[in-house]
């Protein structure tokens, strides 16, 4: 599931890195932007973006875009025990007794050893990564989230006809938090960029994903993908990359192959890159929606994870529902 062997990310970074000449240290004196030595905005290194800001706002912390200090100090708190898997019961996966909180959810799989979900909010105290709708809600058609309700329920429930029936993380294609688009996961929220003149490589730890984006090379492709067809350009000090042409979903549920996903990264500071993408999608989804998220600058080197299609792993989750799904489960389909 884990950790493997490294793949000296460390020493590629120091060889491909890009020093800004001086021409272009006055270019950011001026604007701020750190810059490479042709000039273009620097979002390259390696980040993590592990936080534990939930994609959507709860409703109980509806109509509250950001919390106080005092309020996010006791969130965080709460948090950092709710979803401590240490104190579940193994056999239930439910919380242990004495513990008055709602469980992770499912049969232990890991102890707390695994996890690497962050330990605070973003440093704004957001209280969602959604920023766009307003609500910080993803905006899902009504029929769409029933649909989606009872397709969870029957997971959950151990519900696998066939192994094309389980999401894309188990079936080690896409993660949660390995993109496109990125966003954080339990484990393995690290990416590395690396910039060229005419590329841009986006080397995600989970599901060890590689994204090779071209640069300003004309119109999209035909052919469609797992990761889609990527198209960048440079704008406003930003580097902006267009994707279209997904094989089916991304890894956001209700997104479909006529998906549009607009991804943006903006260097705030020296340890800072903003990255926020787009979602456009008529299917399932009501409008576009937005999110944003802070990669913050940390040490290499990005690890091997261990994970592929054919994994036996998916041979124990079929089995399991074989044996779940003899009896239906009240309420699904």
């Amino acid at each position: 599931m884990m950790l493997k062997s490294g793949l000296g990310a460390a020493s590629t970074i120091v060889a491909l890195s890009l020093i800004a000449s001086p021409l272009h240290a006055q270019t950011t004196k001026l604007t701020g932007v750190n810059r490479t030595p042709e000039g273009l905005p620097d979002i390259s290194g390696v980040f993590t973006f592990r936080t534990l800001t939930p994609l959507q706002r709860p409703e109980a912390l509806e109509g509250q875009d950001r919390l106080t200090a005092e309020e996010a100090a006791a969130f965080e708190a709460s948090e950092r025990t709710r979803l401590n898997r240490d104190l579940f019961d193994p056999e239930s996966g439910a919380p242990s007794a004495g513990y008055q909180s709602r469980a992770e959810g499912g049969v232990l799989s890991y102890n707390e050893f695994w996890y690497e979900r962050g330990i605070e909010l973003t440093s704004d105290k957001r209280t969602s990564l959604v920023v766009d709708p307003p609500d910080g809600r993803i905006p899902y058609t009504t029929e769409f989230a029933e649909e989606n309700r009872l397709r969870r329920l029957n997971l959950r429930n151990g519900f696998a006809d066939h192994y094309t029936d389980r999401s894309l993380g188990d079936r080690c294609l896409m993660g949660s938090n390995s993109g496109p688009p990125m966003r954080p996961g339990s484990y393995n929220n690290n990416v590395m960029v690396l910039q060229t003149p005419g590329y841009v490589a986006i080397v995600n730890e989970h599901i060890h994903n590689t994204r090779i984006i071209p640069i300003e090379s004309g119109p999209h492709g035909n052919i469609r993908q797992w990761v889609g067809d990527s198209r960048g350009r440079y704008e406003n000090d930003a580097l902006i990359v267009e994707t279209r042409n997904f094989r089916q979903a991304t890894n956001f549920t209700g997104s479909s192959a006529e998906t549009t996903l607009i991804e943006r990264f903006t260097r705030l500071d020296p340890d800072t890159v903003m990255y926020d993408f787009t979602i456009e999608d008529p299917n399932n989804y009501t409008r576009p929606w937005t999110v944003a998220i802070p990669f913050r600058r940390t040490d290499g080197p990005i690890y091997e994870y261990a994970c592929h299609e054919g994994n036996y792993g998916l041979t124990g989750i079929l089995a399991g529902a074989r044996r779940l799904n003899t009896q239906p489960v009240e309420g699904s389909r």
